[in-house]
């Protein structure tokens, strides 16, 4: 945990943003794998562990908005627990750690809920994701399952998603070092990266220095030589010469904040002439998001802006043709990149996602499309300082896809189909890096991993 003054400060601001009514966040419960005493790695809900810090199963709490009170509710452990976990403080001294005042035994919520909800008040809480919290939230507010999506806070969430955006320099510092281990993770892909090396060998391998270096990955690992497939998460293969391995992979600090990097790199340790053309345009691609990245300019102008780079780099090579504006703003670019720059990061690595991605990464001034590839984009609203993303520029030549639009004939004034069967074959390349918005521009966050081709290839050779 933070000093309690952190949390403490947190719901101060949340206080301050909402001033009627009951705020209810619960907590995460273990989640069995195969039996109820053999447990997936537990992992607390990132709200909660934002404004309360406790990061343990059988918790809720809630901030009464009117008082200003604010309350924890669990249960002491008895002697079988002792036994088999070891001494444990008691709630009390647990709420005192996060600076609330109020503990009560779990038994107690559902009474103290119905007691405001019997007065009129508004209990306000966040949109849950795992079944047991619907169940619970059913049981406690009296909302069937199939409604308790419609009966969640949109002035909670949009509170919450204000206030967890901007990150605090305790945040950065728990980021950095996410990153620390993300980019240990990175080079030793890369040197792995040899002709005969099984993929999962390299997976689990830089899964154990996430796990080294905290708490666990960020997200699962994708990690395949068939990088057309933008969430690849099979390992099954041996490495072939020749072939391009794509990594995308991070790291979560034991205070559960993200990094989230990709690296694509040559098998063998040595680019084609092919190869390295297009990953040029990725990397100038991912350079010029760094370069606009900064307050103030809306990111979906970067990704736009990104999108003609790939466009004009992609026209270059013959692959697309005609005016790059009109391309970009007609989506033909998308068949080569068909998903959004970048998201936000924090303590999620896709951050507040659970919270809903139309008030993360949007506003009521830019509004999600519809169009392909740009329909992708997770978030487009103006940057400010203080907000952590990742710019992830890709190409990929995914076969099916290819057929689809030359048979439809989509963009054909766009799109040389003839050139493109050289590059069926190809798979796919993405370079992405976190970056902090400042004041007055951006900055990446840590080292930078190995990013230039020249240099890529020496780290593989060696």
């Amino acid at each position: 945990m933070f000093g309690k003054s952190i949390y403490i400060n947190r719901r101060k601001k949340l206080k301050d943003k909402i001033q009627q009514g009951i705020g209810l966040f619960l907590g995460n419960e273990e989640s069995p794998m195969n039996y109820l005493g053999n447990t997936y790695h537990f992992r607390q809900d990132s709200s909660f562990l934002y404004f309360f810090g406790l990061d343990f199963p059988g918790l809720a709490a809630a901030i009464d908005f009117d008082s200003g009170e604010e309350y924890i509710f669990g249960d002491d452990v008895d002697m079988d627990d002792i036994i088999w976990m070891g001494p444990q403080v008691s709630i009390q001294q647990n709420a005192e750690k996060a600076g609330v005042e109020n503990s009560a035994h779990s038994a107690k919520l559902g009474s103290f809920l119905s007691d405001a909800i019997g007065k009129g008040r508004k209990v306000h809480f966040l949109p849950p994701y795992r079944g047991e919290n619907i169940l619970r939230l059913q049981e406690l507010l009296g909302i069937s399952t199939a409604s308790i999506n419609d009966s969640v806070s949109t002035d909670l969430i949009k509170a919450v998603v204000a206030i967890r955006s901007v990150k605090e320099p305790c945040e950065m510092e728990e980021i950095k070092a996410a990153c620390a281990t993300g980019y240990e993770m990175h080079v030793t892909a890369m040197q792995m990266a040899q002709p005969g090396v099984w993929e999962q060998k390299i997976a689990g391998t830089i899964e154990g220095i996430a796990a080294a270096g905290g708490s666990m990955i960020s997200f699962p690992i994708i990690l395949s030589q068939n990088g057309e497939t933008l969430h690849n998460h099979d390992h099954s293969q041996y490495l072939k010469e020749g072939r391009l391995m794509l990594t995308d992979a991070g790291a979560e600090t034991s205070m559960h904040y993200a990094s989230d990097f990709t690296r694509t790199v040559p098998v063998g340790g040595k680019f084609t002439q092919k190869q390295r053309e297009i990953y040029e345009i990725v990397l100038a691609a991912n350079n010029e998001a760094h370069k606009l990245t900064a307050p103030g300019v809306t990111y979906k102008s970067v990704h736009l802006a990104v999108a003609e780079v790939i466009a004009s780099g992609l026209k270059n090579l013959g692959i697309m043709k005609g005016d790059v504006k009109e391309a970009v703003n007609n989506g033909a670019h998308a068949l080569f990149c068909p998903h959004g720059l970048g998201h936000m990061m924090g303590l999620d690595v896709h951050d507040m996602e659970d919270l809903g991605q139309i008030y993360v990464g949007y506003d009521e001034e830019i509004r999600p499309s519809d169009q392909f590839g740009l329909a992708a984009l997770r978030f487009a609203k103006r940057l400010e300082p203080g907000y952590v993303v990742t710019n992830e520029p890709g190409v990929y030549f995914i076969p099916a896809l290819i057929d689809k639009w030359k048979n439809e004939k989509i963009n054909t004034d766009f799109i040389n189909f003839e050139k493109l069967d050289a590059y069926r074959d190809f798979g796919g390349i993405r370079l992405e890096d976190d970056v902090l918005v400042t004041s007055s521009g951006s900055e990446i966050i840590g080292e930078r991993i190995p990013i230039e081709p020249d240099e890529i290839e020496e780290i593989i050779s060696k």
